[in-house]
């Protein structure tokens, strides 16, 4: 009996997702907050017969809740079958740096409504989609964070890759790998810091290789340096 149990759990949670992940369509995989602009928008679309409840907030970097950078309008609201909203993101921090981009996580989540003529017992998922939202004062408006990829220096520490990035963008990996080694787990360099990422085991050579993510979630040409 607890191995049929588990087995309806487990069925009941796929097909949750499953639905979840054709629910509500997020319209894009990124935010970019211009410093020239009043604010930074992003669509919410739902295609599906289901009515979706949708909350939004902002986190800092370090993933904690942030209420006093941004604001998210309507930060709650009841989306509808086959309807689209508009989320706009408006700053209300006055410092952030004009030197370097700031970036912060926008939140999405998406709560299936329940079916009131259904009486037997059902799995429902809220599905929360997280988005990088980067603050990018107007000043940064020479270069990209593709272009300025070029710029990063790389060294080996034992089993470790690093990354050391003097520009003031951020750059998203979408891959990296040494001497065609791909490396996994991948992430992110902040502005004049320094990352560090896993080697493969018995990697070898001094011959680096990544592509970086634009601003629009498209994956840029590969870059290459030596070690």
């Amino acid at each position: 009996m607890t191995f049929k149990l588990s087995s309806l759990l487990v069925a009941g949670m796929l097909i949750g997702c499953e639905m979840a992940h054709a629910g509500v369509v997020v319209g894009g995989t990124r935010i970019i907050y211009d410093g020239d602009k009043k604010e930074a928008s992003i669509s919410v679309d739902n295609p599906d017969a289901t009515p979706y409840l949708i909350q939004s907030w902002i986190e800092n970097e370090r993933g904690q809740s942030d209420k006093q950078s941004f604001i998210v309008t309507p930060p709650l609201f009841r989306l509808d079958g086959s309807q689209k909203n508009t989320l706009r993101i408006l700053k209300m921090a006055p410092n952030f740096a004009a030197d370097r981009e700031t970036m912060f996580w926008m939140n999405i989540k998406s709560i299936p409504a329940a079916d009131p003529r259904r009486s037997d017992n059902t799995l429902q998922l809220a599905v929360n989609t997280r988005l990088k939202l980067i603050y990018r004062p107007s000043a940064l408006k020479a270069s990209s964070p593709d272009q300025a990829s070029n710029s990063l220096k790389w060294t080996r520490q034992g089993q470790r890759l690093s990354v050391n990035n003097p520009t003031p963008y951020y750059i998203n990996f979408q891959s990296i790998s040494l001497n065609g080694r791909q490396l996994e787990n991948v992430t992110y360099v902040a502005p004049r810091a320094t990352a560090f990422f896993d080697l493969p085991s018995g990697a070898q050579g001094n011959q680096v290789e990544w592509k970086v993510i634009s601003d629009y979630g498209a994956t840029g040409a590969a870059h290459k340096a030596s070690l």
